[in-house]
This record gives C-alpha cells, structure tokens and sequence, in this order.
C-alpha cells in the first residue's frame, strides 16, 4: 500500500471526484489504481469562500515500485504505516487454571477500560473496581443533579462507568506522540462497539454522550466475555503493602465493605476527582508530586456566531458540520489564557463530586445541534500558585492543589446562592467590570440554572484575581480571531477548576509507581493523560506492562517508553 497526503479537493467536489484525483496524483491510469481508501479527512477553512478538503489516502496500485520510482523524493507520497496492533503477550492455555491473584483495575473510565479490555484480550481475566455505578444508573443519577438539585457523591459526572468523558463532547483526537498507533487501536474498539465508522478518518472524531452509553455497555460486555469480572459499588479505601528490603510491594487493596483483595498488580486508572483515594495514597507513602493544571469559567455563544466566524458562507454545510475553536493569549500579566475542551452545539454541565461544590465541564451529543457552542477560558496555574504553607521555594504539597480547587468549587456554590446553580455574568458586563442582573439575548444552557452576578466583585472574587484579570484582557483579544467572541450577551459560568489532575502519581519506565512495585498510576488522574484518547492510549500501554511482569516477559524498548515531554504539555 502506498499513502498519500495533502491531496487537496473542493469543498463541494463531486463524490465520484476522489478517485480520479488520486490516479492523477499518483500518475497511473484508472485501471492501475486497484483499491484506494480514505485514512483521514481533514480541512482548511483561511479562506472562508473557498474552503479546501485535505485527505489522506492509502491506495493499492498495480507496480508500487514504478510509481514510487516516478516521485523520487516526494514528501507525500510514501509507503503506507502498517497500523495494525499485535499484542505483546498471550497467556498460556493453563493460565487460568493456576493459582495466582488476577490483576485488579481500580476506576472504569476510558483508561480503565482499554486496560481492561486489553489484559481480558490477552488473557490474563482482570478484576475491576469502579467505586460508581453502571451507565445507565449513573446517566439517572446525573440527571437528578442537573434537573432536582440532588447530588450522589458516589455516582455522577465524575464517578461511574465510561468516567468523566461519558459526560463531555466525546472528543477522540489527541496531540500525543503515537509511533505505534495506537490511537487507532482505540478507535477500532469504539467503532466495534458502536461507534460510527467516520470516526477512523475524520480529522477531529468525536462521538457525544448518548452513543458512549451504548459504546461502553457493550465493551464491558467484551470484557466479561474474555473472562473479566466488573464490579460497581466497590470503592477501595486501602491498599496493602508489604516492605521488602528497601522496596514496597503491593499485596492487594481493601474496599469500604471491608473485603481485601489480594493482588500483585492493581492499575490506578482514578480519574482526576478521586481527592479521597488521592489522600489515601499520600498518607500510606506513595510517591506523588503537585503538578500545573488550569482554571477558569465556561463560556457560551450562539453556535451560528462560531459558525459564521469560522466557516464565512460555507457555515451550516454538513460536512463542516459545527463549528469548533482553539485560542491562546500571554496576558500582560505573564499568564496563560487558552481555550479547553470546546463543545460546538453543545450544553454548559454541572460537574461536581462533592456536596456544596459547584464545578461546571462542557458536553455535546453526536449531532452537535443544540443553540449554544461553549468552552473553557482557562489560565494555566502552577504548584507554586496554589500552594498552602506560604513557603517560597521547595517541594509543594502534592494534595495542595486539590485543596485549592476546592476552595473556589465553595465560592461557586455561594455565588450561586446554593442549590448547585453556578454563577454567572454576561461577557460585556465582566469585561467592563460591572454586575449582571440578568441573562440576555443567550440562554445560559447549564442546569440547575445559573444566577447573575459579578465573577470578580472585590473580596467576593470567584478565582484568583490573577485569573481574573488574564481572562478579561485575552476576551477581545479572541474577539480579533473569532468575530463576536466578545459579545456582550455571550455568558461566562463560573468554575471550571478540573481542567486535569492537580498532582501526578509518578512512575518509571515500567509504568509502575516509583516506590511502590506492582502499582501502575494510570490514566488522567495519575496526571499522565488528558482526554478519552490520551487516556485510552495510556491504558493500553499500561495493561502491556502488566501483561510483561505477569508473564514474566522483559521490556521491549522499542514498545515500552514513559509518557514524555510532548504528552505532558499538551495535558
């Protein structure tokens, strides 16, 4: 196969234009060309009338050798990746019947899942913990939190099965390096499981909620058929840990029932909201570290704005479908204001784990039609920012950040005057730094409601004055690039403060906790993940690692690798 990239066509080209495009671009006739298909589709929308299809395509030719020996060369045109995954290790046919402990998976977000489903592939019958509960009951449960005003601390959009990103866009594009391909690897489970098959071509795939309650249901029904057990309900409050020498070993967790599990490998797949598990493993030694994460407000506005900004005349065509964004501004006062997790056609959610805490995150459905496009504004913070002992220099407490972020989640809820409304105020009031008394032209779409306010009234402030004041000075600078990105009846809701996992539980580079062996953090809230893909991606390589010390296989350098630099940024 041979892979070609950046071949450009109309927006509006023909359906039958591609595959003559493609014997032009490789110089063949039509017969020669024996079957092409589309790896990705991309598009270039800078000159808004004349927006250009990007495609990559791998095609079958008759002589490979002599079309490659015709482009010598060419920077597009190049052998195709072979993308296919081979697992690193099967367990033997009597594995099963060995007495052994199986590995455990705490957490059934998309990292725990893909280690799950990837141990149970390989044989090796997982055990998993999710301290929420199943789907379904868990999708009633948020509903109660968005439509009565009642929160389940232990089933919403943070705890239960498929995790925070059943709840969010469904967003399955990541800037992680990905020499093995492994995204795809993910992305060919989710479309076993239901997901629409375009998610394996178009540029920025997503799926929205309602298709992941079904996609998640049927992979834990994989899993189970593979001979992995799930259990919901089952939080773990302990973990037992042996000393050996100078080392820690895991020997199993125990859980609020009071059941202890043996184990020798357990995947930390938390999520970033587990605070109690989090302090658990603080207290009981395991190494950990305070690291960066952003906080901010989410902001709505008509979806037809960002369309029309974004796509000119060609707004509203089906392939373009809604609209998204991406900003960045370096505020005068040295901080970062970026634009996060944007939701075109989407709704404003309420995201919280914890009674009397208001915490807002952003959601769409597949079809991405509701009136409303929102995403984060959020400042980049660091440790030293948030941390609690007044020190100017040294180590930070690594559950500090967790303390901070509960400390503006209780300002929201007060500022919303309690029954988990967030507060809000209209962009053009928070710009000239007066109160809103009520919404205009755009509905706030976030549930239970939002009341009006002032984010920034003085020693009422909703987040550090800092934050504060980057996001009113980067407003009309994003309204340079998206016109009507300041409107005035464009609405903030204040806060977004789980952006990503305050602290990292680090590892090496066997994926397993740096003084702890047989624990693996995993995942967003071992702070080594960012996303559905991301977090896929690292549970994939993490169950690889556990499969390698179950079966006593040595590292493969060419597969095995810590998460680096690249994928920590873009967390």
């Amino acid at each position: 196969m041979l892979r070609i990239t950046e071949l450009r066509l109309p927006l509006d080209h023909a359906e039958d234009a591609l595959r003559p495009a493609v014997a032009r671009r490789l110089g063949v006739d039509d017969a020669d060309l024996l079957s092409f298909n589309v790896f990705r589709r991309a598009y270039d929308a800078r000159k808004k009338s004349a927006i250009l299809l990007i495609y990559t395509v791998d095609c079958e030719v008759r002589d490979e050798a002599a079309v490659l020996a015709a482009h010598p060369g060419d920077p597009h045109l190049k052998p195709a990746p072979d993308t296919r995954y081979r697992f690193v290790a099967h367990a033997p046919a009597d594995f099963q019947a060995q007495e052994r402990p199986r590995p455990i998976v705490v957490g059934f977000g998309p990292c725990g899942i893909f280690a799950a489903l990837l141990l149970a592939q390989m044989g090796l019958r997982p055990i998993v913990l999710e301290r929420g509960k199943e789907v379904r009951q868990r999708t009633k449960d948020t509903w109660g939190l968005w439509r009565r005003s009642v929160l389940n601390p232990e089933s919403n959009v943070q705890f239960g099965e498929g995790g925070a990103g059943t709840f969010s866009d469904g967003k399955l594009w990541s800037q992680i390096s990905d020499p093995r391909h492994l995204t795809r690897k993910v992305l060919t489970e989710f479309v076993k499981a239901g997901a629409p098959e375009e998610i394996l071509f178009v540029s920025k795939p997503h799926i929205g909620t309602f298709r992941l309650v079904s996609m998640v249901e049927k992979m834990r029904a994989d899993i189970v058929a593979l001979g992995g057990e799930i259990r919901f309900g089952q939080q773990v409050i302990d973990v037992l840990l042996e000393r050996e020498g100078n080392a820690l070993h895991l020997r199993g967790v125990t859980l609020a029932s009071g059941e202890q599990l043996r184990a020798d490998h357990v995947v930390l797949a938390l999520g970033h909201s587990a605070r109690d598990t989090f302090t658990m493993l603080h207290e009981r030694g395991v190494f950990m570290e305070a690291k960066p994460f952003s906080v901010g407000f989410r902001i709505e506005h008509p979806q037809g704005v960002i369309d029309r900004a974004r796509f000119g005349p060609n707004a509203g065509n089906p392939i373009l479908g809604a609209a998204d964004y991406k900003l960045v501004h370096h505020a005068k006062n040295g901080r970062g204001v970026y634009s996060f997790c944007m939701c075109p056609g989407g709704t404003v959610v309420a995201a919280t784990s914890e009674p009397q805490r208001v915490v807002t995150n952003g959601m769409s459905q597949y079809s991405r039609n509701e009136r409303n496009a929102n995403a984060g504004i959020v400042v980049g913070i660091s440790p030293q920012d948030y941390r609690q002992d007044g020190a100017a220099a040294g180590p930070v407490n690594p559950l500090d950040g967790m303390r901070f972020q509960r400390l503006w989640e209780s300002r929201a809820y007060e500022l919303g005057e309690g029954d988990y409304f967030a507060p809000g105020q209209l962009v053009g009031d928070f710009v000239k730094r007066q109160r809103s008394s009520a919404v205009g032209n755009v509905l706030p779409s976030y549930k239970p409601g939002v009341r009006c306010t002032d984010l920034a009234q003085p020693g009422r402030e909703s987040l550090p004055v800092y934050v504060l004041d980057a996001i009113r000075e980067a407003i009309p600078a994003f309204d340079r690039q998206i016109a009507g990105f300041a409107m005035r009846d464009a609405v903030l809701t204040g806060v977004e403060t789980r952006t990503s996992s305050p602290l990292r539980i680090t590892r090496n580079r066997q994926y397993e906790s740096l003084n702890v062996r047989g624990l693996y953090p995993a995942g967003e809230g071992a702070g080594y993940a960012g996303g559905i893909m991301s977090a896929g991606v690292d549970g994939i390589e993490v169950a690889e690692a556990v499969a390698r010390a179950i079966l006593g296989i040595a590292p493969d350098a060419n597969t095995v690798h810590a998460i680096g630099p690249s994928v920590l940024q873009a967390i």
